[in-house]
């Protein structure tokens, strides 16, 4: 069992945006953190199945944490 990380952007439109830098091209949308949270994590199980069906490595996580900080 692997951990990936996700970051979480918030987009132009207020919107929500979601993708993980150990999964290129492994991306969800939502109108909430939350709701974006919940879709990426349906696209991380249906990334990593895809690369198991079609015999491909699944990459071993390279980032170790993130984290928030408030700058004044």
């Amino acid at each position: 069992m692997s951990t990936f990380a996700v970051i979480i952007e918030r987009a132009e439109d207020g919107g929500f945006g979601a993708w993980s830098p150990d999964l290129p091209g492994c991306v969800a949308l939502g109108d909430t953190e939350e709701e974006a949270l919940q879709e990426m994590h349906e696209a991380v199980r249906g990334h990593l199945e895809v690369l198991r069906e079609r015999g491909e490595a699944v990459p071993e996580p390279t980032t170790v944490a993130a984290t928030t900080f408030t700058a004044a």
